[in-house]
């Protein structure tokens, strides 16, 4: 009997020490929120310098800079398809002071292509949507093709003998091409490359034939006839190409893969941090010096509230971890 009460007695100290707790603990987060940041913030890319991810972490750290008052640096740690980025994140502070400018094919991919990457996406919270950016299907101009249709048609007389180049395994140019074959019913054979850099240097050699890539990286080679550019994966025309149709024009409705790039921060990470930080990428993204750097660049900066992003990426997971299961794409 004493030791029941005992028990009891302990139980109603416990609750109020438990609130006391509580109380502190959120007292802390809102005075380290308010002190945020006191100090430089890294933007950690998963890939090298160059190419849409990179772009996307460069073109809002210096406007995030002068928002926030504190340096703003951008961290390439390239490798492992991303997963070498993605760790370092998932296991860093969770403080706000290092982010990952996340790449949507190795965010939404990644869980069905390594079952055992080191990070899951329970690991990361979404801090803002950064850009989207539509794709090019582009051929070497050895290719019989005028257009879509006629491409499609050869490909289909011609099964696996047209290599394809893709940045990596995993990425949207090799999942994404993954899709246009099973839409078209046709075969490929995938050739990965490290990077962009180097799967376009094949592809304007000619030793390679096919590549998906964004429209600032086709459109000046398609200007020059080095490539031909078949068809932009988006809804409307974009402004770097403008004679290019849709997919949709070209006959292929309902096969738009767009990469998006965000910034995430590791799960556990206040709040009132993610808000303050949320509020400097909007305010970088709504200001005309970085639309202007935008289109230039040939990719669309866009704001969408956390929520939306978190649904982006849950339907994202589920559209193309379907892609790469019907598929059997692997790591090679």
């Amino acid at each position: 009997m004493k030791k029941q009460n005992l028990l009891q007695k302990f139980r109603h100290i416990g609750w109020p020490m438990t609130a006391i707790a509580l109380a502190s603990a959120m007292g802390a987060s809102v005075a380290n929120a308010q002190d945020f940041p006191n100090k430089a913030i890294t933007i950690v890319v998963p890939n090298p310098p160059g190419g849409v991810v990179d772009t996307a972490a460069r073109l809002v750290s210096d406007a995030m800079a002068r928002s926030l008052n504190q340096p703003v640096v951008v961290d390439n740690r390239g490798g492992a398809s991303g997963n070498i980025a993605y760790q370092m994140v998932a296991r860093s502070p969770k403080d706000g002071y290092t982010l990952l400018s996340s790449y949507s094919a190795y965010h939404v991919g990644n869980p069905s292509l390594f079952p055992k990457a080191g990070w899951t996406q329970s690991d990361l919270v979404p801090v803002a949507m950064i850009v989207k950016a539509a794709n090019v299907i582009a051929v070497h101009p050895s290719v019989p093709a005028k257009n879509l249709a006629e491409f499609i048609d050869y490909l289909k007389k011609n099964p696996g003998k047209v290599n394809y180049a893709s940045q990596g395994s995993g990425s949207l140019s090799h999942v994404g091409t993954a899709l246009f074959a099973q839409m078209t019913k046709t075969e490929l054979t995938h050739v990965p490359y490290k990077g962009s850099g180097p799967a376009m240097q094949d592809v304007l050699s000619g030793q390679v034939q096919m590549f998906m890539s964004t429209p600032p990286s086709v459109g000046p080679h398609s200007q020059t006839g080095k490539l031909r550019a078949l068809a932009v994966t988006s809804k409307t025309r974009h402004p770097m190409l403008p004679d290019v149709p849709t997919t949709a024009e070209a006959g292929l409705a309902g096969f738009e893969p767009e990469a998006w790039v965000a910034l995430f921060a590791p799960a556990g990470t206040p709040q009132p941090v993610i808000n303050k930080l949320h509020a400097a990428v909007k305010a970088a993204l709504e200001s005309p010096d970085v639309k202007q750097r935008a289109a230039l660049q040939g990719i669309t900066p866009t704001v969408l509230t956390n929520a939306q992003l978190a649904e982006l990426v849950k339907s994202d997971t589920k559209h193309w971890g379907d892609v790469i299961k019907s598929n059997n794409i692997t790591v090679e």
